[in-house]
């Protein structure tokens, strides 16, 4: 019953529009299981209402706190790699980016006891593949900064980012040129205060 409840939902958000995906958002978070639902229905890849269920997941990632992807966390990192729609990866790519964020702050916060290493490793896996593949702006944004985070840490993550964007993504569109110098930048200066 509940997966009819969160179709009807998704049904009505008609775009993604702040007015739909907030109104969407707060009906999810009033209801804790329609949550599990959705992030199960991100992964639903051959229905097109999996877009819309991205849309609502990455706003309430954005806007309501990372803390309420944690305890789906292994659906989330081993389904990724699944996802078909553009416009369902873009939203994802964000979560992603999202927790390497959280992960990586100065702050104790939960995503540092729940994000394990196995969730940190499909991540990574994912992005790389999202960056080989042919993808948005946005996604490959999204994915070079959450993998230059998560290469604090794997230290084989930062040459092979590096050697992606300078051989390939740095010669794409504007966008990702201007992405790619910057997180050049930023590998480069983390290599040049460990030496």
């Amino acid at each position: 019953m509940k997966s009819d409840s969160l179709i009807s939902i998704l049904n009505d958000v008609v775009n993604a529009s702040k007015v739909n995906r907030t109104k969407a958002a707060n009906i999810v978070l009033n209801d804790e299981t329609l949550f599990k639902e959705l992030v199960n229905f991100v992964f639903q890849v051959e229905n097109k209402l999996s877009i819309k269920a991205a849309w609502i997941l990455e706003w309430i990632c954005t806007h309501h706190g990372i803390d309420y992807i944690l305890p789906h966390l292994d659906i989330f990192t081993k389904s990724i790699s699944t996802l078909k729609f553009d416009s369902a990866i873009r939203p994802c790519a964000k979560v992603c980016e999202r927790l390497a964020m959280a992960y990586d702050s100065k702050n104790d916060n939960n995503t540092k006891t729940s994000l394990k290493e196995s969730h940190i490793n499909l991540i990574i896996e994912t992005g790389f593949d999202w960056l080989i593949s042919d993808q948005k702006i946005a996604v490959r944004a999204y994915t070079m900064n959450a993998l230059f985070l998560f290469g604090k840490e794997k230290d084989w993550v930062h040459p092979e980012l590096k050697h992606l964007i300078t051989s390939k993504i740095i010669h794409e569109s504007k966008g990702t040129k201007a992405r790619g110098t910057q997180i050049l930048y930023l590998i480069d200066k983390l290599n040049s205060k460990a030496v």
